[in-house]
């Protein structure tokens, strides 16, 4: 009897840290998501502020540049609903979702936030020139790709 209960505590345990993982993914990629779009932002209102000062319309499309780094909390909202999709007892790699979540969870991190820094860049040059809007796009899909690689590769793992 005793054995059975120690058995169902160790699974309870188990399934929440698996969980937890899934959490813990969605987490890292807001606080990246977070500081990513804060630094991008910041440079998108600065660059805005130039051109009022030079009495010319602010281009809204540093709006896009600014929001780029939030779809790493949605990649890592979808590892999550996967990760709880896996959860069962008779999975023996529950465990690891807690730490593929957590490494999940910090690539989408660091790929924000340097989409953050990217983004940044991209709102400065095209607030002065309103040229290059494209290019731009395209590196910062260059950076997106990584948030991808991760949730793709951690999908496969599953």
């Amino acid at each position: 009897m005793e054995q059975t209960l120690n058995q169902d505590v160790i699974m309870k345990i188990i399934q929440s840290l698996s969980l937890c993982g899934g959490y813990a993914a969605i987490g890292l990629a807001a606080i990246g998501s977070s500081i990513g779009a804060g630094i991008a932002g910041s440079a998108a209102i600065g660059a805005w502020k130039r051109r009022y000062m030079m009495n010319k319309p602010a281009p809204f499309l540093l709006t896009v540049f600014a929001g780029s780094p939030l779809s790493q909390t949605i990649y890592a909202l979808v590892l999550m609903m996967v990760i709880k999709g896996k959860m069962d007892p008779a999975n023996p790699m529950m465990l690891f979702h807690f730490m593929l979540g957590i490494f999940a969870g910090v690539g989408f991190m660091f790929s924000s936030i340097y989409q953050g820094k990217a983004a940044a860049a991209a709102c400065d040059a095209f607030g002065e020139t309103e040229k290059g809007f494209a290019n731009s796009l395209m590196i910062l899909g260059v950076i997106e790709t990584v948030a991808l690689f991760v949730l793709v590769f951690a999908i496969m793992v599953l």
